[in-house]
């Protein structure tokens, strides 16, 4: 691995992103693979045939381009267009630079339509699926004739990765279900429920091989991970890639495609909703109603019912569509009494479509949200059908199932969300009607469904962003159409806004694509951890620049650009400026004039989305190591050292562990060997480095002086060693021994075999949350009785004497997070009350006396603390804004509702901003007084840094 450099001057904002937070999380990223060149001004004429391009886009870090449009190249009309289409690229290797068309890429899908020819295809490496790598190639189709006018896509031409795994499936899937688990420990707000004994474990699902375009590639295998937050009880739909050499989760991110943020599904399952209908069908011969319903805004409406065989009236349509097999419909369930867990890639069981005894629908199908669910269903149906001539959400007449009414825990679910294979719409509460009432929200969760089946976005990071603007945009677009509201309204661009019962609709909107938001201004940089790394965060900057661009064309028109950007030339990784490519050249295609390819830069040029716009993000912090490029691996720091692990800049090499002077002096040092395992999670006192090590077989924790010498093995198990710390000889770490099997804190002396496991264990009891300092250790017990249920108590082990004090508590905890310890104090997160965003930072002695709040749990400064680090002189929190909320009030994500640190005196009586960096910043680490190194997301990418005193208040 090349040697990284270390800066220690504050860095400029002339910096050039690569990925979103590190690693594999680089390629689904903000400019992460193409270049683009400056597009022309205005719209050309037609090529004469066999004429060169008249645009082509470099790929960045690949010899094929991006892009290539302006063709007039015969294909010959012979055989598929496929075919045809891989012809093409054979005869034009100087061109597009792909060796073996025939052999590295395969048909995904052809699309034609009104002479035209869209084909699709995946790249395979060694005859493996390449994450992403998608070329796409544009023909028109006369008399016989087949003429190539286009081509875009990435083709990854340097991959050279041997693809023989050496981890099993078996291997594979138990680090992904561990992966999963520990995100969702990161990102739970509570302690688990008193019954989540009772919540199945999560299991995963092995995908195969996948290669991840990173550098010279990285061999995964793909896992899905499904199952219930044990905490929050949402549902878990985790893509988790795990490297098939070492068996380290390198990619990570959320399958469910919500309207919101929330805090692909098995094709069983449509088919199984389909066949319920079916064999209802069967029973009898099927009538065609047109019905009635009255929607949650008073209106009556028709719908499109079948009268069964009993002689009711259902809510199946079978008008729209255009296949013939019995599967082919429109339907709505009723899912009350459904938790939202078990309609989540999977079918409920006993769930029927909503009935009436007559075909005017009643008050019960109105308040559920149904009555809205099967009218907008059709209408969005209708939309995609007239204007864009596509059958149904994979344009060849699929079913669309709508579930109604589900709830979470019995309890109000304000939320939607598209799985794969359905619509899921929550109850809505005293507030906000069944997220079903809006147009926009279906439109939004049915478009999801469209984009699944053509770009098909991968939701994480830009691409993700950008899958939700496509899904906001056409949303809002049909809404807007449906109801005759005026595109100059400046509530034109709300979202959700007809869901309130009592607050006006700008107060009630989840989102405003007329919000103004930038790239330069606005681009918020957070981990997949956060919102899958900013798909809702950032989507308004690109789904603005499209309603701008709806604005200045006409509805019609910039629908038809949109549309044709999406299905003919947007592949799975791309990002903004991939996206404004793409609408610029959907636009030059369907003949949009000058003026109106000027409008349409203007609005990308409005919303920041120019080429290379990662530039322009400024930062307050100094720089100890650039460009990271890991993932769910953390800081350490101790005696004048920071520790960290990192890979290449492309992300493609396994990590190693390097360590640098907190004061920026010094050269790096290589702490850990170059093995091919992932090195990750690293811990120092200055002179000793601990850290985990994952590899095929085991997973090892290790150390090794600072000074030099041998790598020891400490420990090796199946499962990671967590939180580690390391004092002297001492070294603390948490540990699984397997799925199902709660936590436990364990010490070990450097030079002993056996660890020693402190605190009370049982099925349900657990310690977490350690912190080593002096020769003690504290940590968080949780201790299970009936009928109490989950009890909570910090304590502190003085190692020497084998004694432990169970510290104060101001009340009864509903929960306590990490633990910082001091030569005076023990610090630790509370809360008590039932606001699970409001936590304490307490402080007692280490005797257990004079217990203190210094930052309160309730009042105007209350914190959503999740962790904190500390020194002598300081305590350094992470934590949410006091008013974090998911969606942001009045539909305006912020910068201040993001993780951001904030350090207190031992004695509460100061208060500060570290930085004011806007994005994400965690895993921070205490350097001594008041300096702290921690992972800042600012710029798209994860960078280490640091400040040696706080900001101060941020603006």
């Amino acid at each position: 691995m090349r040697e990284p450099r270390a800066r220690t001057a504050r860095r400029t904002a002339r910096r050039r992103a690569w990925g979103t937070t590190g690693g594999a999380a680089a390629l689904i990223s903000a400019a992460a693979l193409v270049v683009p060149a400056a597009a022309p001004a205005g719209a050309a004429g037609p090529p004469a045939p066999g004429s060169g391009p008249q645009q082509v886009l470099p790929g960045r870090h690949t010899a094929t381009p991006a892009l290539v449009d302006g063709l007039h190249e015969e294909a010959g009309g012979g055989g598929s267009a496929a075919d045809a289409a891989l012809a093409h690229l054979a005869a034009r290797r100087d061109r597009y630079h792909i060796a073996d068309p025939a052999r590295d890429l395969s048909p995904r899908q052809t699309v034609a339509a009104g002479g035209t020819e869209t084909v699709r295809l995946q790249q395979r490496h060694r005859g493996v699926e390449v994450l992403g790598g998608q070329y796409v190639v544009r023909m028109e189709r006369k008399g016989g004739k087949r003429t190539v006018t286009g081509t875009s896509g990435r083709y990854f031409t340097g991959l050279k990765t041997a693809v023989t795994p050496g981890v099993d499936e078996a291997l594979a899937v138990e680090r992904a279900v561990e992966a999963a688990e520990r995100r969702l420990e990161r990102a739970g707000t509570t302690g688990p429920r008193d019954d989540a004994e009772d919540v199945p474990p999560l299991t995963g699902t092995a995908r195969g091989l996948v290669v991840l375009p990173m550098g010279e590639g990285v061999l995964t295998r793909h896992v899905t991970v499904r199952g219930t937050h044990p905490a929050t009880g949402e549902p878990v739909l985790q893509e988790v890639y795990v490297d098939a050499r070492s068996g380290y989760p390198v990619l990570q991110y959320s399958g469910i495609k919500t309207f919101t943020p929330a805090g692909a599904a098995p094709d069983t399952a449509a088919r199984r909703g389909g066949a319920t209908a079916a064999a209802a069908a069967a029973a009898g011969e099927e009538q065609r109603v047109t019905g009635s319903g009255v929607k949650q805004d008073g209106r009556t409406v028709e719908l499109q019912l079948v009268r069964d065989d009993s002689g009711g009236y259902v809510m199946r349509d079978r008008t729209r569509t255009r296949g013939t097999g019995d599967d082919n419909q429109l339907s709505t369930w009723d899912a009350r009494g459904k938790d939202v867990s078990d309609v989540s890639g999977r079918w409920p069981d006993g769930i029927k479509e909503f009935g009436s005894p007559t075909p005017g629908f009643g008050k019960d199908a109105t308040e559920a949200g149904a009555v809205d669910a099967h009218w907008a269903a059709g209408k969005v149906h209708d939309y995609y059908r007239t204007v864009h001539g596509r059958d149904s959400l994979d344009g060849r007449g699929t079913t669309v199932n709508s579930l109604v009414g589900v709830t979470w825990f019995g309890t109000p679910y304000v939320n939607a969300f598209w799985d794969g294979t359905k619509m899921v719409y929550g109850s809505g509460d005293a507030e906000y009607r069944p997220l079903s009432a809006g147009l926009d929200v279906v439109g939004h969760e049915m478009t999801h469904g469209v984009v699944e089946n053509s770009a098909n976005l991968v939701y994480a990071g830009q691409s993700g962003a950008l899958n939700e603007a496509i899904a906001d945009y056409f949303g809002n677009a049909i809404k807007t159409d449906a109801y005759g509201i005026s595109m100059d309204s400046p509530d034109s661009g709300l979202l959700g806004e007809t869901l309130c019962r009592t607050k006006t609709p700008r107060a009630c909107a989840l989102r405003d694509l007329n919000d103004g938001r930038t790239t330069s201004a606005s681009f918020l940089g957070v981990a997949f951890g956060t919102d899958n790394g900013g798909v809702h965060l950032n989507s308004t900057i690109f789904s603005g620049a499209l309603w701008d661009l709806r604005k200045d064309l006409g509805r019609t028109l910039a629908d038809k650009v949109v549309y044709k950007a999406l299905t003919e030339y947007l592949t799975p990784l791309d990002g903004f400026t991939e996206g404004r490519n793409a609408v610029l050249a959907a636009a030059r295609a369907l003949g949009v004039p000058a003026t109106g390819l000027r409008a349409a830069e203007r609005a990308f040029n409005a919303h920041g989305i120019v080429p290379d716009w990662e530039l322009a993000m400024g930062v307050d912090s100094d720089l100890l190591l650039g460009r990271l490029n890991t993932t769910d691996s953390s800081v350490g720091a101790g005696g004048g050292w920071w520790v960290t692990a990192k890979s290449n800049d492309s992300g493609s090499e396994p990590y190693s562990v390097w360590a640098g002077r907190t004061d920026g002096t010094g050269a790096l040092k290589l702490v850990s060997p170059n093995d091919g395992r992932y090195h990750v999670n690293p811990a120092t006192d200055g002179r000793t480095v601990v850290w985990e090590a994952y590899g095929p077989g085991s997973v090892d924790l290790l150390a090794r002086p600072l000074a030099g010498g041998p790598v020891k093995k400490l420990l090796s198990g199946r499962r990671g060693w967590h939180g580690l710390q390391v004092e002297g000889t001492l070294v603390s770490f948490s540990h699984t021994f397997r799925p199902g099997v709660p936590v436990q804190v364990g010490y070990l002396r450097l030079g002993e075999t056996e660890p020693t496991w402190v605190g009370r264990h049982s099925r349900r009891d657990s310690t977490a949350f350690q912190s080593l300092r002096n020769g003690k250790l504290s940590y968080i017990q949780r201790t299970y009785s009936r009928p109490t249920g989950y009890r909570y108590s910090t304590e502190l082990l003085d190692i020497a004497t084998g004694r432990t004090t169970v510290l104060p508590q101001a009340g009864t905890p509903q929960y306590l997070g990490p633990t910082a310890l001091t030569d005076r104090y023990v610090f630790w997160i509370a809360r008590e009350g039932d606001d699970q965003a409001r936590r304490a930072v307490r402080r007692a002695n280490l005797d257990g006396t004079g217990m203190t709040d210094i930052s309160k749990e309730t009042g105007p400064d209350a914190l959503f603390a999740g962790a904190l680090t500390a020194s002598d002189d300081a305590v350094t929190v992470t934590a949410y804004h006091r008013d974090w909320a998911w969606p942001a009030p009045g539909g305006q994500y912020r910068n201040d509702i993001l993780p951001k640190l904030w350090q207190f005196s031992t004695d509460g009586s100061r208060r500060d901003r570290v930085s004011c960096n806007r994005g994400e910043q965690s895993q921070a680490a205490a350097a001594g007084g008041r300096q702290v190194v921690w992972m800042d997301a600012t710029t798209g990418y994860t960078d280490l840094v640091t400040r040696a005193r706080p900001a101060g208040r941020c603006t």
